[in-house]
């Protein structure tokens, strides 16, 4: 069966990105199965670490995933440090990394209006640097979604009609 890694872009149990994560696993239907990541737990990047178990572990899930689903809020008109963060982790050695041909989702939620748009290209531009296959298709963004939570999932049901298309269409794309 199919494995997709979930990747939250937020730290917060509450979050919107966390929720939206929630929504799209209740829609998969037994197409794939559904692990979500925890990049959080990760230490600060430092070239000089070569043996934390932690960091060890995350680039091991994302190996064995046939496809990653980022799903992530905007910072400060970007990707959050913390995704930055285990991305930078899991990007050694360069042009050998976890991401190199991983296929990738790319979602976004904000608070404001853009739904994080900002953010998604800046994350889909590292993703290409790393050499990553960013599935080609519509962006998939959440606007005001932290008022769209309900009961810790997403409640939006013409925005989840939408990315659960896509999220299909990512699936069927992993072949």
């Amino acid at each position: 069966m199919t494995e997709l890694l979930f990747l939250p872009g937020s730290l917060r149990a509450a979050s919107s990105s966390r929720a939206t994560i929630a929504a799209l696993i209740d829609r998969l239907d037994g197409r794939a199965r559904a692990v979500v990541a925890d990049p959080g737990a990760l230490p600060l990047y430092n070239a000089d670490v070569t043996d934390n178990p932690e960091v060890a572990a995350f680039i091991a899930q994302l190996r064995a995933a046939d496809g990653l689903v980022f799903v992530t809020p905007e910072y400060n008109y970007s990707v959050p440090g913390m995704l930055k963060n285990a991305i930078d982790w899991a990007s050694r050695p360069a042009f050998e990394s976890a991401f190199k041909g991983k296929k990738c989702l790319v979602i976004s939620t904000s608070g404001g209006a853009l739904g994080g748009v900002r953010a998604q290209g800046h994350l889909k531009y590292i993703l290409h640097g790393m050499l990553a296959e960013v599935f080609p298709a519509r962006e998939v963004v959440v606007p005001f979604a932290n008022a769209k939570v309900e009961d810790g999932k997403l409640n939006d049901q013409a925005i989840l009609d939408f990315a659960g298309a896509t999220l299909a269409q990512f699936i069927d794309w992993l072949g």
